[in-house]
């Protein structure tokens, strides 16, 4: 009976969403843009869930438990999903765009990582554990990454960290005024601009050393990729599995183990989950094909940006003083959820035009003309007919420690993917792919931030056995 009705949830929502996408069309052909959209967040939902892909959940199995599973899955997406890119840009069907290179990077990427560990799921993984029913995930990700997000780029509390110099070089934008109110006005303006531009297919070097579309493949597939996520695996297997695979290889090897053995116990690492790797395939190869179709849909309509769109069919006031919106071209988390925040904000009075993250950059559309905004309900829906269909939806309201985590974790998510200008999908899985060494420098404090997260979660819990056993 329950699976029953767990099928007609799952035939209920995939219909809706195609009642939805009808109803788009029938409007207007250009929304088609935004019906892509909807259905890559869909087949992402589907997959995260059956997968079970989450950074946190990598990270907290790894540091915690020893399981490589989840990390292996998530380096195998990245090594498919490189080749992709390379294959995309070498005919110019790449709607990527590397990130501004420093330090502020990997700060972010610390606190980021962090915050994921505490609310138990990073951006994506909140969002297809929403459709789960996870309502710590929903704590995390509405008064996170929504509406903790829009306040933190649209006040001026972090002015006393904001150094003369950032001030300075803010002002000698010649941005109007009327958005320039925040901090983070200050920081993108006089810091983050500032900073270089990094894809190692453009650097000159790769530029004379390596001829036609070649430099795609070595440069940024090879070099910032697969050779490092290669040598990650490498890593997780020699600290994490090798000592117990040789154990038992050798009781059924006649004579020494070897280097063949060590390839053996990598595969084995590798497949020893084959729901999570061969989802780790197919993500990597969506991913690239997202952005094919959304590469295509800009050629077919002459555009480079759906504010475009919008503009053309009397919108324009959901747009940015440059007609522009979030749209992103790819697989992206958290500034469209910072939208959303805003979009409530502004109901209840609180003007949230008058910054650079809004007013210049993204815009700010209504929700149901916000396509980066319907990739992630997708991902939410789609997860929700996975789950359903695999009788694992189950509705779990927050309680005590869990909300606090939830809470405390989604702002710290929030916060920790506005410096960066991305999250685990945006900062880091998407960019390295692409070629853009900064995603490296995301991972790396995020992993950081992860292990941090995951030691105090040790130290809290102990300390709270110790006191229940002292109560007892």
């Amino acid at each position: 009976m329950e699976e029953k009705k767990n099928q007609i949830w799952a035939f209920i929502i995939t219909g809706a969403l195609i009642l939805i996408s009808l109803l788009y069309y029938k409007t207007n052909v250009y929304y088609m843009y935004l019906i892509a959209y909807i259905w890559f967040g869909f087949a992402y939902g589907m997959m995260l869930q059956y997968g079970r892909f989450c950074f946190a959940s990598a990270s907290r199995d790894l540091f915690a438990a020893g399981v490589p599973r989840m990390a292996v899955g998530i380096l195998v997406a990245l090594i498919f999903f490189s080749f992709i890119q390379a294959v995309l840009a070498s005919t110019n069907m790449s709607t990527f765009h590397p990130a501004p290179f420093g330090i502020h990077t990997l700060i972010a990427g610390l606190i980021f990582g962090v915050g994921m560990v505490l609310s138990g799921g990073c951006a994506s993984g909140s969002l297809y554990k929403i459709g789960e029913g996870n309502g710590t995930s929903f704590l995390a990700a509405f008064f996170g990454l929504c509406i903790g997000q829009a306040i933190f780029v649209d006040v001026t509390w972090f002015n006393f960290l904001m150094p003369q110099k950032w001030i300075d070089n803010a002002a000698a934008k010649g941005l109007p005024a009327s958005v320039m109110s925040s901090s983070f006005d200050t920081y993108l303006a006089g810091y983050v601009w500032d900073q270089p531009v990094l894809q190692l297919s453009k650097t000159q070097a790769a530029q004379d050393a390596l001829p036609g579309v070649s430099k795609y493949f070595v440069a940024d597939m090879l070099l910032n990729a697969m050779i490092p996520a290669a040598l990650l695996l490498i890593v997780i297997y020699a600290v994490w599995m090798r000592k117990g695979f040789m154990k038992k290889r050798a009781k059924t090897k006649v004579g020494a183990t070897g280097f063949g053995d060590d390839l053996a116990g990598i595969w084995s690492m590798i497949t020893a989950s084959k729901r999570t790797t061969i989802m780790g395939v197919i993500i990597g190869i969506v991913a690239g094909l997202h952005i094919f179709v959304m590469k295509g849909m800009q050629i077919k309509f002459g555009v480079g940006n759906f504010g475009e769109l919008l503009t053309r069919m009397g919108h324009s006031a959901d747009t940015s003083i440059k007609g522009t919106v979030f749209d992103p071209g790819y697989w992206y988390i958290t500034s469209q959820e910072g939208q959303f925040g805003a979009w409530i904000l502004e109901k209840f009075g609180w003007n949230m035009r008058d910054n650079i993250f809004f007013g210049v950059n993204n815009g700010l559309p209504d929700p149901w003309r916000n396509p980066a905004l319907w990739m992630s309900f997708g991902i939410i829906f789609g997860a929700f007919v996975m789950a359903r269909l695999n009788n694992e939806f189950k509705f779990k309201l927050p309680k005590g420690e869990l909300i606090v985590w939830g809470l405390l974790g989604g702002l710290l998510m929030g916060v920790g993917s506005r410096p960066a200008l991305g999250c685990n999908i945006g900062a880091f899985f998407i960019r390295v792919a692409g070629g853009d060494p900064s995603g490296w420098l995301y991972g790396t404090g995020m992993v950081g931030g992860a292990f941090l997260g995951v030691k105090f979660f040790n130290w809290w819990t102990e300390r709270k056995m110790a006191k229940e056993m002292e109560s007892f």
